[in-house]
């Protein structure tokens, strides 16, 4: 069976992942391919090690790139520290704000703890690029190739984090909003205070987007290997409990029948695993990929492997 329903209007946000090393780039570069024959597609990648560059033969970088030779298809590799260096530039005023009215720190502490990395924001930011590009309405595709699945897990997280973060910066802005309420006798609320309405503006789009199950999917990717299949039920099992559509399932790398002992042997270990896999996942619809004779590299051989893909 051939991945389906990826050309459905709705369906704007669509992400690859699984184990490192299963294809999820390769994946994602195909499904990039098939879909810019119909849509004004974005494929982008979200994994720090930036193989989707590699994939495609050619160097991809922070700003979005229009591939000259597929008509329709534009690539970015997201930065999360350059997207977390321009967070901080943009509300450094309105951060340190927050900490001056709230706290005994003096000039030079805020200064300090606003230099010091904020855990998993970098990521956030990174995520919160790619909210803002699909609200941009550039694109009727965004394809990502996100990162391995512990990564991409700890992804599906931050949300929460960046609330409980703004909780906190929250609770200090009312004590000291109570305090000048209670010696002023009123409160104007200013830059701080819009700083939280946008941070909370931000989590809530994130998880309404990939919460939205006519506008965002998520296609896990594996191969017949125990180890693969144990992180892809994690993987399948922490998305649905996050709320995100997970219908089809990708089965990597598996051997054709040939006239050779090893090959023979291979294909007897994998169908106990390819079987291992249709049980636990009965409810996905599955795609079988056979493994390809070459690497998968260049638009030449992710041009056949789409087709693989999609039929």
């Amino acid at each position: 069976m051939a991945l389906t329903g990826l050309k459905n209007d709705s369906l704007k946000l669509i992400l690859f992942g699984g184990k490192g090393g299963v294809g999820k780039t390769t994946c994602a570069a195909g499904a990039g391919i098939y879909l810019s024959e119909y849509f004004k597609t974005l494929l982008f990648s979200t994994d720090p090690a930036h193989s989707l560059s590699d994939s495609l033969g050619q160097k991809i970088g922070p700003e979005i790139k229009a591939l000259k030779e597929i008509k329709n298809l534009s690539v970015l590799e997201v930065s999360a520290e350059i997207a977390l260096s321009k967070f901080k530039i943009e509300y450094e005023a309105q951060i340190k704000k927050i900490l001056d009215t709230s706290t005994y720190l003096d000039q030079e502490d805020i200064d300090s703890i606003f230099a010091l990395p904020i855990p998993g924001m970098d990521e956030v930011m990174g995520f919160k690029t790619i909210v803002d590009l699909t609200e941009s309405g550039g694109f009727d595709k965004y394809i990502v190739d996100t990162a391995p699945t512990g990564h991409a897990l700890r992804l599906l997280n931050l949300p929460e984090l960046l609330d409980e973060w703004i909780k906190v910066m929250a609770k200090m802005r009312w004590k000291y909003r109570y305090m000048v309420e209670t010696f002023a006798g009123s409160y104007r609320p200013d830059e701080g205070d819009d700083f939280l309405v946008s941070m909370k503006k931000t989590v809530k789009k994130i998880e309404n987007l990939l919460k939205d199950k006519n506008k965002c999917e998520f296609i896990a990717v594996t191969i017949p290997e125990d180890m693969a299949i144990l992180e892809t039920e994690r993987l399948v099992n922490n998305l649905r409990k996050y709320g995100i559509k997970v219908r089809q399932l990708i089965i990597n790398n598996v051997v054709e029948d040939r006239d050779c002992a090893f090959c023979r042997e291979r294909k007897k270990e994998q169908s106990g695993y390819i079987n291992k896999i249709r049980k636990k996942f009965a409810d996905l619809e599955t795609t079988v990929i056979v493994l390809q004779p070459h690497e998968v590299k260049g638009m030449d051989e992710l041009n056949r492997f789409s087709k693989l893909l999609f039929g």
